[in-house]
């Protein structure tokens, strides 16, 4: 598909490149398809990089903060279900069946982000000022 409309074939290849860079999956990826995009994210490093930079200039959006707001309820219940072991010291399955049992308690979560919202606005500002 030609995302550039202009006919060059190069240009349009770039840009489909682009596209299938930032395509965001909901299912969870085997473990060749992890090493994949994390090959990929490499050679992105530097876009990403400069979008990181360009973004910390900025005060986040409404939507930003509330992003934030859900991972901070859902980091604080996964720390509940671990019982205080880092994520990072699970087995994969071990995560994925907490991320499952997050998904069930969607309500929770989302009650634990609304109380956590004024927090994040707040650490946000802080940020901004210095």
């Amino acid at each position: 598909m030609d995302y550039t409309q202009t006919g060059d074939p190069q240009l349009a290849l770039n840009a489909k490149k682009r596209k299938e860079a930032v395509e965001p999956t909901d299912e969870a990826l085997s473990m060749a398809a992890r090493r994949k995009k994390g090959l990929q994210m490499k050679k992105f490093a530097a876009r990403l990089k400069m979008g990181r930079k360009k973004a910390s200039m900025k005060v986040a959006d409404k939507g930003k903060l509330e992003k934030r707001s859900r991972r901070a309820a859902r980091n604080a219940i996964t720390k509940k279900l671990t019982k205080g072991i880092s994520k990072a010291d699970l087995t994969p399955s071990r995560k994925a069946e907490i991320e499952k049992r997050l998904d069930k308690m969607k309500s929770k979560v989302g009650r634990l982000a609304k109380k956590l919202m004024p927090k994040i606005r707040k650490a946000e500002l802080a940020r901004k000022r210095g």
